[in-house]
């Protein structure tokens, strides 16, 4: 099978197209340098050209905090980039697979999100991922909607590689208790994609199993990293951010992806490595 896959030289798309590859499928990695998403021509004319068997997208304005400020280039990105690719997909009859988010949800549930769950966005940037889901359905019929939540890889900026550098300056930590969800290794994700592969189109739940606040993910960071750290819980009040969060983005992922704390074992001891 020959993929093509945008926003490979991101922290997803670069443990992604590994993945793929191990499995025996041919990648077309794309990113900036080679596919401007936002080029509605630039789109039509490289999924024309190479007309891989499947697409996954992967490319996204993930800064969520500075969507709210910069909405006109998150609502470029996510929703208009998003469609050129599913209009291109869908004029050829080509699957695709879109990466989505937890931030679809207002967080006003007290249990798991099923795929089948009213959407309502509490900020810009969960808004534009919303907008692009609704513009893969539009033109595509075979599409994978793949939601995923709290990611973290080797190859980004993450919350779990922001724990470790605060925990070598040795101050008090404060991390928000209230907001809680479900933490996903790219590499889990990676390979819940190709799960859903085998699996009829719709939408799914692609992340951790399990959930945790962010404090309760740093606690089990610095145990499995065997740091003792003053670690002190404190509310999303405490701790004020541009974008609202949704207070539970729990998702189930019908056994998609494992359990997040075996995954972050794994994802630590490669990184000591």
């Amino acid at each position: 099978m020959k993929v093509l896959v945008t926003g490979a030289k991101g922290m997803l798309g670069q443990d992604l197209c590994p993945v793929l590859e191990d499995v025996g499928m041919f990648v077309i990695e794309t990113d900036i340098d080679n596919l401007d998403i936002t080029d509605e021509e630039m789109t039509k004319e490289v999924i024309n050209k190479t007309h891989p068997d499947m697409v996954i997208h992967c490319a996204a304005y993930t800064n969520v905090d500075k969507a709210e400020e910069d909405f006109e280039t998150a609502e470029r990105i996510n929703i208009y980039g998003t469609e050129n690719i599913a209009k291109a997909c869908g004029s050829l009859d080509i699957p695709m697979v879109y990466i989505s988010t937890d931030y679809v949800f207002d967080g006003t549930k007290t249990t798991p999100y099923t795929p089948d769950d009213n959407t309502r966005p509490v900020n810009k940037y969960g808004l534009t991922k919303l907008r692009g889901e609704e513009e893969v359905k539009k033109y595509c019929e075979k599409y994978y909607i793949a939601r995923t939540s709290w990611l973290y890889g080797h190859h980004g900026k993450n919350f779990v590689e922001t724990m470790l550098s605060l925990a070598q300056q040795n101050k008090e930590l404060k991390v928000v208790d209230d907001q809680i969800g479900c933490p996903t290794w790219t590499v889990e994700l990676a390979n819940g994609i190709l799960k859903l592969l085998s699996q009829p189109y719709g939408i799914y739940h692609v992340c951790g199993s399990g959930s945790v606040s962010w404090y309760g993910f740093a606690e089990e960071i610095f145990k499995q990293s065997g740091l003792t750290v003053d670690l002190k819980p404190c509310t999303t009040e405490d701790f004020p951010r541009p974008a609202k969060r949704p207070r539970y983005s729990v998702m189930d992922n019908k056994g998609l992806c494992r359990n997040w704390q075996a995954a972050l074992q794994d994802y630590l001891q490669l990184r000591d490595v």
